[in-house]
């Protein structure tokens, strides 16, 4: 098996290094990844300047663009073989509810939705994860991430990956699959003066996870659920947005509008 890592912590994260080795028993590992951080890119292109990748390493290539950036070259012509599998991360901190949006790690796992299996975005959740610094911090997480490929990934439909959070823990409780939450609008931004009196700003915290009951038949939790339980989170998710309901319900009140304007 070929597997691509890519990440939006930067070639050099902690987590990307630990994932890398607990993977390359399953076949040949390339790492593909920014040259420095680029969180929040979420899917995003660099369109405007040449992108230059640079092997650093044998099978590691850092780049100077996105997370994106990074698969989209390795999937279309970078190298003279194809990828069966896309690893995302290991993200330091969690892409859970409306994280997803901006997420540059799962962006990354979106781009590569096309291969032979799911494309997998991973993220270590807990309170004190950006400040790990080592690859044994991520050790249980990437461990974990190889066990769940080994053992066969799941079937999904195209254009669907797998957004998957892993809690900060030293036992975890199994996993479990979960739908994705959502928050309460992000906290306000600050503002202060730079020392050349220019007003600057920067984006507030996210907001807290909103508290929601099991959304179906089967009791399924949300992701928030799922971390604050120390089960592992795997929620699948897509790239087609439309609401289908809405989409029906909105058409039939056209068509109505239309019929009685006649």
């Amino acid at each position: 098996m070929n597997i691509l890592i890519a990440n939006d912590d930067g070639v050099f994260a902690p987590g990307i290094q630990a994932l890398a080795k607990a993977l390359k028993p399953l076949g040949r590992v390339v790492v593909v990844a920014p040259e420095s951080e680029r969180s929040g890119f979420s899917s995003a292109l660099t369109l405007d300047r040449p992108l230059r990748p640079v092997e650093i390493m044998p099978d590691v290539w850092a780049v100077n663009g996105t997370p994106a950036d990074c698969v989209y070259l390795s999937v279309n012509g970078l190298f003279d073989f194809e990828f069966d599998l896309v690893v995302s991360g290991i993200n330091s901190g969690a892409n859970l509810g409306d994280d997803v949006l901006y997420s540059g790690t799962v962006g990354a796992a979106f781009e590569g939705r096309l291969t032979a299996h799911p494309a997998i975005a991973v993220s270590l959740a807990g309170t004190h994860v950006r400040n790990y610094q080592s690859p044994d911090d991520y050790r249980v997480a990437a461990q974990w991430v190889h066990d769940f490929i080994a053992q066969g990934l799941p079937q999904l439909p195209e254009r669907h990956i797998l957004n998957i959070n892993i809690p900060d823990v030293a036992e975890l409780k199994g996993a479990l699959v979960t739908y994705q939450g959502r928050r309460y609008q992000s906290k306000p931004i600050t503002s202060h003066v730079d020392p050349r009196g220019r007003q600057v700003y920067w984006i507030g915290l996210s907001g807290e996870a909103v508290a929601e009951p099991a959304k179906t038949a089967d009791h399924l939790q949300s992701d928030f659920y799922a971390i604050n339980h120390d089960y592992v989170s795997i929620t699948p998710i897509q790239m087609d947005a439309t609401n289908y309901q809405v989409l029906q319900h909105l058409h039939e009140q056209l068509v109505a509008s239309e019929d009685d304007s006649l």
